[in-house]
C-alpha cells in the first residue's frame, strides 16, 4: 500500500502543477464584479462551489485535455436497480466527461441483466459480480469496502481521479472537468438552502458519525462524491472503519454511509464542492438558483425497488 500511495501522490502532483492554456484561446477577462451573485461560490475555508456561470467550459477543457486523464467511475446495481443501468450509461455517454477517458465499473448481482450500451471512443465498461444482499442498508454500507479495494488493487497506477455515483440517476447536462479536485463533495438538493438545524445528521452519541453541538458546514449527498485516488481511498478506508465500529456496537447510522460521509467531510474539508446542479431530484420543482440540472436522482417507488422498507 505504501508503494501505491507514493504513485498516487506523484501522479497527483504532476496533474495539478503547471496547468497551461492553449495559445490563442479567447475567453472573458477574469472579474470579481460580474458572475453569480445569487449563490455562494466559495466556502468559509475558500473551497470553490461550482455553479453554472462560475467557470468557462472551453477554457477548462482545453487545459485538462493536455493531461491525458483517466476517470474511473463506479456504480452499483443490485436487485431491481438493474433497471436504471441503461438510462444512466446512455445519458453519461452524452454528458459525462465528454472527450475524456472514462472507465465505468458496474457492480451487480445480475451481470446477465446488464444491457448493451454503445460506448464512445476511450470509454469502457467493466461489469463485476457481487453478492446479493437482503437489505438496502447493507448494500449502501458495503460499498465503502468495494471502493477501497478497487483503488488499492487496480487503480493506483492507472488512474488520476475517481467518482462514486448512484445508479438510479440520469445525466441531463454537462458534468465535466470543472468537477475535478483533490476531495469533492456534492451539496444535497434537499438542504442546499435549509438552515443547519434541519440537516439530517446522525445525532446519537453512540454512532461514530455523530454531529454534535450544532457543528456542520453543509449536508452532502451520499449519491455522488469523488476526488484524487489518494483522498478517496482515505475517505473510503476511514468510513469503512467507522461503519464497522458502529456495527460492533449494534448501531446503524441514520443514513448509513451518507451519515459517515458527512462526518468525514466535517473533519476533512472538501477542496471543491459541487452545487445541487450535480445531484438534483426529479421529484423536486426547479429552484431559482438552479440554472442547469446536470445530474438527477430519478423518481421511483422505493417500496417497489428496494429489497426491504
Amino acid at each position: 500500500m505504501y508503494f501505491n500511495s507514493v504513485i498516487i501522490r506523484l501522479k497527483w502532483r504532476q496533474k495539478t502543477f503547471g496547468l497551461r492554456s492553449l495559445p490563442g484561446l479567447l475567453y472573458n477577462q477574469p472579474s470579481v464584479l460580474v458572475g453569480r451573485t445569487d449563490v455562494a461560490s466559495v466556502t468559509p475555508w475558500l473551497a470553490p462551489i461550482i455553479w453554472e456561470g462560475t467557470f468557462d467550459p472551453i477554457l477548462i477543457d482545453s487545459i485538462y485535455k493536455q493531461q491525458n486523464l483517466t476517470i474511473p467511475t463506479t456504480v452499483f446495481a443490485l436487485g431491481k436497480y438493474t433497471r436504471f443501468v441503461k438510462d444512466f450509461l446512455e445519458s453519461a455517454e452524452q454528458h459525462y466527461f465528454v472527450g475524456f477517458r472514462v472507465h465505468y465499473y458496474l457492480f451487480t448481482d445480475q451481470p446477465e441483466s446488464v444491457p448493451e450500451v454503445k460506448m464512445g471512443e476511450n470509454r469502457s465498461l467493466t461489469v463485476r459480480k457481487v453478492q446479493s444482499l437482503n437489505r438496502w442498508q447493507d448494500i449502501s454500507m458495503s460499498r465503502m469496502e468495494t471502493w477501497k479495494k478497487l483503488i488499492e488493487n487496480e487503480l493506483a497506477s492507472e488512474a488520476d481521479y475517481i467518482f462514486c455515483l448512484d445508479i438510479d440517476t440520469k445525466f441531463y447536462g454537462r458534468w465535466g472537468v470543472e468537477s475535478l479536485g483533490r476531495l469533492v463533495g456534492v451539496i444535497h438538493p434537499w438542504f442546499f438552502d435549509a438552515p443547519r438545524n434541519r440537516f439530517t445528521y446522525e445525532r446519537r452519541p453512540e454512532s461514530q458519525s455523530i454531529h454534535s453541538g450544532g457543528k456542520g458546514d453543509y449536508y452532502y449527498a451520499g449519491a455522488a462524491f469523488g476526488g484524487s485516488l489518494e483522498d478517496v481511498h482515505h475517505l473510503t478506508k476511514t468510513c469503512r472503519e467507522k461503519l464497522h465500529i458502529d456495527a460492533a456496537n449494534s448501531i446503524e447510522a441514520v443514513w448509513q454511509e451518507e451519515s459517515h460521509l458527512n462526518k468525514y467531510f466535517l473533519l476533512n474539508k472538501p477542496s471543491k464542492l459541487l452545487s445541487p446542479e450535480y445531484m438534483w431530484r426529479d421529484i423536486h420543482a426547479k429552484a431559482a438558483q438552479i440554472k442547469v440540472i446536470r445530474f438527477s436522482n430519478v423518481a421511483k417507488n422505493y417500496a417497489e425497488v428496494r429489497p426491504n422498507p
